[in-house]
């Protein structure tokens, strides 16, 4: 009677699960027709390509901006550097910033190398800057000197010869437009 006993109620858990199972399935069977049914409706494919477009878009703009940021720091770094400010858009043409990372303040990380590099690769563009003085060809004459009064350019010696040649005298004469005041 206990082997009976046993199998009956064995017998009876089968029955209850098999009732289980019919409403699992029937269950399954439900949410499989909503979500086929859900794969179908127009309005949520439609929903889902838009909220795709939109998320294009997002990393779209913020990569376009992170490369604005990236070229504008480099602009600055090359100004920094002395490239001419008409070569700087060159320059930039051919310079790929994709292997430039910018630090949460928009500095370039690693900026003494970049200027190292860029110094020696562009270094026919950096200008100096250097002051010359004015070139005279021809100064003027330095008339604030030693005025000469008549007397002292046609001044003789003890011999009765004059101290300064004929040459000296008249340049003397020439520098000396005061000459026939005094």
């Amino acid at each position: 009677s206990e082997t009976v006993d046993a199998l009956k109620r064995e017998r009876d858990q089968f029955k209850e699960d098999a009732e289980k199972l019919s409403v699992v399935t029937k269950e399954r069977d439900k949410f499989k027709a909503l979500a086929e049914s859900a794969e179908k409706d127009p309005f949520k494919v439609k929903y889902e390509a838009l909220k795709e477009d939109f998320e294009n878009y997002k990393t779209e703009q913020k990569t376009q901006e992170t490369a604005q940021q990236k070229n504008a720091a480099v602009k600055a770094l090359l100004k920094e550097i002395g490239i001419a400010d008409k070569r700087i858009d060159a320059v930039m043409k051919v310079t790929d910033t994709s292997g430039i990372t910018l630090d949460e303040n928009g500095k370039i990380e690693g900026a003494s190398e970049l200027k190292k590099s860029l110094k020696e690769e562009w270094s026919d563009f950096i200008t100096t800057q250097t002051s010359k003085g004015a070139q005279v060809a021809n100064p003027p004459a330095n008339t604030g000197g030693s005025k000469l009064t008549r007397a002292e350019i046609y001044a003789k010696d003890e011999q009765g010869r004059y101290k300064l040649s004929t040459a000296e005298r008249q340049k003397a004469i020439a520098e000396n437009p005061d000459f026939m005041k005094g």
